[in-house]
């Protein structure tokens, strides 16, 4: 049995900083082979994209991936909705805690699980601007007594 790395790709950042992540969930993407080509030239962006359930599927909505240079007519819409690849309970379940509590589907990473296109999809709830504000104050402060050791040990 081989052991599978997990390269990431790239991370939603500002995901992190609007939402607290309650729980996160791995997803495949449906992609083409131009799509995946531009993946592994880092031609990914996830800012400002979140997923729905529509029809009983996970759709991730606003990804933007880059067209390939070298794929002309085989290039898809860069922005379109992409399927991503749950089991039907996990999607069902999903779905129920984001209509009823509040919640939201938003892609936190995608990174390389051997050789397939994983999507690291975090259930999340909003942050009030105090929340941002009190994260923001608690990370400085942390990087000042960082410093402040570092200083000591010189």
């Amino acid at each position: 049995m081989e052991k599978k790395t997990k390269k990431i790709i790239t991370q939603n950042k500002k995901a992190r900083h609007d939402y607290f992540v309650e729980d996160a969930f791995e997803a495949g993407i449906e992609l083409s082979g131009t799509e995946v080509k531009s993946i592994r030239q880092g031609g990914i962006n996830l800012k400002d994209s979140y997923c729905i359930v529509k029809d009983g599927e996970l759709l991730a909505v606003g990804v933007h991936i880059s067209p390939y240079e070298k794929g002309n007519i085989f290039n898809r819409d860069p922005l379109r909705n992409r399927r991503l690849l749950m089991h039907k309970g996990e999607i069902n379940r999903l779905n129920g805690l984001v209509m009823r509590d509040g919640f939201a589907l938003v892609p936190l990473s995608v990174y390389f699980s051997g050789s397939l296109v994983k999507v690291e999809v975090g259930l999340c709830k909003g942050k009030k601007l105090y929340d941002k504000r009190a994260d923001l104050a608690k990370k400085t402060a942390d990087r000042e007594l960082e410093r402040d050791l570092r200083e000591r040990n010189r």
